[in-house]
């Protein structure tokens, strides 16, 4: 099919309102618009960047766990939650009462993120894997009870208070489970060339337009990006993330999205995907690039400290993982006492690689701010 003849789908009549039936997507397509083999060209120049430094820069994993945060932080917060990242990184204790169920949110979407990625290593990626994922999403917060891991059985919609004035009705249930195993055939169907990343954006606007859950479908839908990419061994790495892109440009994310469905217009959405994976891919290359030199600074820094930097080293690796601590977090990662803890907490402060953010006596907290800032 070629994209300039694409037709979205069609209403099919209910009881009492019309579901949109979404056209199929596994078929051959046919990409011949100059502006997409363009933007195509450029964002797979920098994906490839972007891969292979998650591919040279030492201990990788430990800075993709604040990708990983971001991304839970960004997607979430495209659906109404309102955590920092500061707060994201914090222990649920140190959360106000009043933030913990979005925080929780966040959360779960970090586990969700974890466990998918990690089972891309026993099979490949799958709407078995969707739905376990979409389980963990689910566990213990709001609308946790909507059919956890589950394709829905129910109608639902999208916009408005009700079936009569909702902005969009997606298909209708019994239309889930051949639509959604028509999508994952498209995922692994190799008689299909299509370039990925074309593959990845329709299978996106597919997924969102299906809407195969009752609750949480644009967080998986995001994660799908990602899951693909690394699955069809475009990253080797999960460091792409584009829910930080898609936050900042929401309205134009989602009239995107409502064009193809209203005017057929898949081009515009593929160029707006393109676009969002050119501006993160490279935002995603300088960040790596940025926490190389910061950790370059440190770890001189720290050779000053004589007798303490063996345990300094082992501290400036936590705070990467976690760049939010308290004396207690210290303590117990270096098994030192509590007053060695409060003696290099203090000489982290004095070498400008830590900032008290709480200004109490007690209780403090302690900030690796400028890590956190490339986030």
């Amino acid at each position: 099919m070629n994209l300039k003849d694409f037709k979205a789908g069609y209403f099919k009549q209910q009881l009492q309102y019309k579901s949109f039936y979404p056209t199929t997507v596994d078929r051959q397509w046919l990409v011949d618009d100059p502006k997409i083999n363009v933007l195509l060209e450029k964002a797979t120049q920098l994906l490839g960047e972007l891969n292979a430094f998650s591919l040279i820069v030492p201990d990788v994993d430990l800075f993709i766990r604040m990708h990983i945060v971001k991304e839970a932080n960004s997607s979430s917060g495209i659906e109404g939650t309102q955590t920092s990242i500061d707060e994201a990184v914090m222990k649920k204790e140190e959360i106000a009462p009043e933030k913990r169920d979005d925080w929780q949110e966040v959360r779960n979407y970090v586990d969700a993120i974890n466990y998918a990625v990690g089972k891309l290593a026993e099979f490949p990626l799958s709407n078995r894997l969707l739905r376990d994922t979409h389980s963990i999403l689910m566990a213990g917060v709001r609308g946790g009870r909507k059919y956890p891991g589950e394709f829905r059985v129910s109608q639902n919609w999208i916009g408005g208070s009700n079936l009569s004035d909702a902005v969009f009705i997606p298909p209708h249930p019994d239309d889930v489970p051949g639509l959604m195993g028509d999508l994952e055939k498209f995922w692994h169907d190799e008689e299909i060339d299509v370039p990925h990343l074309i593959k990845i954006a329709i299978s996106h606007y597919q997924f969102e337009t299906i809407h195969p859950f009752l609750d949480r479908n644009g967080r998986i839908g995001r994660l799908l990006i990602t899951l693909y990419l690394v699955n069809h061994q475009l990253l080797a790495k999960p460091t792409l993330y584009l829910s930080d892109f898609f936050e900042k440009h929401r309205p134009s994310y989602y009239d995107a999205l409502s064009r193809v469905r209203e005017s057929n217009d898949l081009i515009h959405w593929l160029k707006f995907f393109l676009n969002a994976v050119i501006t993160t891919s490279d935002k995603g290359k300088n960040t790596f690039i940025g926490i190389f030199k910061l950790r370059e600074t440190f770890e001189n820094r720290i050779l000053t400290l004589g007798r303490k930097t063996q345990n300094a080293k082992k501290l400036l690796q936590f705070l990467y993982s976690k760049p939010i601590v308290t004396v207690q977090d210290v303590q117990l990662e270096l098994k030192i006492s509590e007053r060695t803890a409060r003696d290099m907490l203090q000489e982290m402060i004095r070498l400008e690689l830590l900032q008290e953010v709480t200004g109490y006596k007690r209780n403090r907290v302690f900030s690796f701010k400028s890590y956190l800032d490339f986030y």
